[in-house]
């Protein structure tokens, strides 16, 4: 019997939460529903008892049985009463702490190390931010840094990122290269940070890359140097050959840099989601959607696979010398790819000492020419361009390195890239304009007069190329001048911007005399050139005109019936307000909660008119039959106001909580 009961119990709990979520029409999460519904039915006893008592009625089997309907009604409407306040509780917690909010109830049973870890970890990220002077920040203390003290709050910010590890040093050059986000004190500081570490013992990486391979590294490579080419954070590269004498680079990820990525990762996005909706400053930088786009960025970075199909990508535009990758002996942690003879931009200087200033000059022209043509012809281009990741050889070869970071841009962004290219080498600020607006986001009110204006006096200043710090200082004008219009930039726009950015400082390295302006007006024009010259364009216009020849054809008629319905009087025009789904389901939604908000009133009103009257028939001894029926409908009035004020603070976060 007691497990009967017990069973019965927890039927009807199940069905008051199923009732409640029926009545309040919003999918609240079963959990609380369940929670609330066991206190419901613990206290429905109690309020029975107390209705029954006050209304005057005797508790004995005799009385029950000589009137019953008293019985009968009244414990129902306590239980409904007793009902209504559990709805009352759900609503508040609804209000308060939103179904998803939470946690799932599975969570108090499962993962304790990992959120023990995690909670570590979160507190040596935040002990760091203190001791850096952030703590106000992260506690939404501070909205945002005053002018006088940015130099400041950028130091301290580089260096806690420094020290918090690996991804957030990521995060940070990922900043850095988002001036359209972040004031220019904290794009150079953020600038500054690497991702350089001691090597990992050689041991550890000869067992890392016989774990990759899946079998003894005597079977597939002659040799590899124990000493690495380069250590960073997550990597390290060793020379290497394979045993059919192929000389070859073996990129090889630490053992547990995966595992620890994930892990700051995700504090990471804690932290972006806490300081986007706690803080005014995170939310008018966006750092939840920034962290989400950083950690997907972040995972591409980490699959080398994916690295492998970059390389390609790039290598089959042609033009600058890519390493062939190894597919058979690479993997997610391991890079096999051929070794290129030449030596970084950063430490070429004396190889560079040895070639004429127009050797020098030609070297550089011929890597702009093929960045540009990576930007705004194939659409795939290597978005990391410093000096560490360009080669030159002594037969002044180019060659890239490093494909973790690549960019991609659809055929629309590039067309209007080299437009714009067309426009500055034409001098003809209202194309340029035109290919600005085209390119990016167009703010909603956009002065397109005073931005021909601003861009051209841009284009003036700068026609003749300065040389020397002469391009930059027309990119560090240009940026601004597009954020103060109210232009955003799409991220794949913004890692072409960094590409370029970074390009000037490994230009400037070979040919200090060059001119990035200047040189991109003769590499566009030869672009613009290929691009949209000759047959190419014909091309272009013949696929146009065969995809509108339809609608050509049909075009006289529909001229005519126009004209004809113009003559006679019969031209209308049918306009359909609410034609779109999204407006229907608005102004459904608005009167919805107008008709349930008119509904209550009345509700509350009627019933308030009832139980005020004394005169009627009696239910019990102190209950007249109007008041009972004034507090039925005051229930259903409440009922009604609370799926009018639950729908008001509705969220669409799923969950359990």
């Amino acid at each position: 019997m007691a497990g009967i009961a017990v069973l019965l119990y927890l039927v009807l709990i199940l069905m008051s939460g199923g009732l409640a979520r029926r009545v309040l029409g919003v999918p609240i999460g079963w959990p609380r529903v369940i929670v609330v519904g066991f206190v419901v039915l613990a206290s429905a006893y109690g309020v029975v008892y107390g209705v029954l008592t006050s209304s005057g009625l005797r508790l004995d089997p005799d009385s029950a049985q000589e009137d019953p309907l008293p019985y009968v009604v009244l414990p129902i409407l306590a239980m409904a009463w007793t009902f209504l306040g559990g709805l009352v509780l759900l609503v508040l917690l609804e209000i308060f702490l939103p179904t998803g909010t939470l946690p799932p109830v599975r969570a108090l049973f499962t993962g304790w190390r990992a959120r023990l870890r995690r909670a570590r970890r979160y507190a040596q990220i935040s002990a760091i931010a203190a001791r850096h002077g952030l703590g106000a920040y992260l506690r939404g203390r501070r909205r945002t840094a005053p002018v006088q003290g940015m130099a400041k709050t950028a130091r301290s910010l580089t260096a806690a990122l420094n020290e918090a590890g690996v991804a957030f040093i990521k995060f940070g050059q990922m900043l850095s290269s988002r001036p359209d986000l972040v004031p220019d004190v904290f794009v150079r500081e953020l600038s500054r940070l690497q991702t350089g570490a001691a090597p990992e013992p050689w041991p550890r990486i000869e067992a890392a890359i016989e774990e990759a391979l899946g079998r003894p590294i005597g079977e597939v490579f002659a040799s590899v140097d124990p000493e690495p080419l380069a250590a960073a954070s997550v990597a390290q590269v060793h020379a290497g050959e394979l045993l059919g004498g192929e000389r070859v680079v073996v990129k090889v990820q630490r053992p547990g840099a995966q595992r620890q990525v994930e892990a700051d990762v995700d504090i990471l996005l804690r932290l972006g989601r806490r300081l986007d909706r706690g803080t005014a400053w995170g939310a008018a930088l966006g750092v939840r959607r920034l962290a989400e786009g950083f950690a997907d960025s972040l995972e591409e970075e980490l699959d080398y696979t994916v690295e492998m199909d970059n390389m390609r990508a790039i290598a089959g535009a042609g033009g600058i010398r890519v390493p062939a990758p190894y597919p058979e002996h690479s993997s997610r942690t391991l890079l096999v790819m051929e070794r290129i003879d030449g030596v970084p931009v950063g430490d070429a200087a004396g190889l560079l000492a040895g070639f004429t200033a127009a050797e020098r000059r030609e070297i550089a022209e011929r890597l702009v020419g093929e960045v540009l043509r990576q930007i705004t012809v194939t659409g795939v281009f290597h978005a990391d361009l410093h000096m560490g990741n360009i080669l030159i050889g002594p037969d002044r070869e180019l060659a890239m390195l490093d494909f973790g970071s690549v960019g991609r841009l659809d055929s629309g962004a590039r067309t209007s890239l080299g437009l714009l290219l067309m426009a500055i080498e034409r001098d003809d600020s209202i194309a340029a304009s035109d290919a600005l607006i085209d390119l990016l986001d167009r703010p909603d009110e956009l002065d397109e007069r005073r931005l021909e204006r601003e861009v051209g006096q841009v284009m003036v200043r700068f026609a003749g190329g300065l040389g020397g710090r002469g391009s930059a200082d027309m990119f560090s004008r240009l940026l601004p001048l597009i954020l103060g219009h109210g232009f955003s930039v799409p991220p794949q726009i913004a890692a072409a911007f960094r590409a370029l950015a970074a390009l000037e400082g490994t230009l400037a390295a070979i040919s200090p005399d060059l001119d990035l302006v200047e040189a991109a007006r003769r590499q566009g024009r030869l672009l613009a050139d290929e691009t949209l010259g000759g047959t190419d364009v014909r091309a272009a216009l013949e696929r146009r005109l065969a995809a509108m020849l339809p609608t050509l054809q049909r075009l006289p008629r529909r001229l005519d019936k126009i004209t004809q319905d113009l003559e006679q009087g019969r031209f209308t025009v049918a306009i359909r307000p609410f034609a779109d789904r999204r407006d229907r389901g608005f102004v459904t939604g608005l009167v919805r909660q107008a008709v349930l908000a008119l509904l209550a009133a009345t509700a509350v009103l009627g019933a308030i008119i009832l139980i005020t009257t004394d005169a009627g028939p009696m239910v019990a001894p102190a209950l007249p039959l109007y008041t009972f029926f004034g507090y039925t409908l005051l229930f259903v009035g409440f009922v009604l106001a609370l799926r009018s004020l639950v729908l008001v603070f509705q969220t669409d976060r799923p969950g359990d909580g």
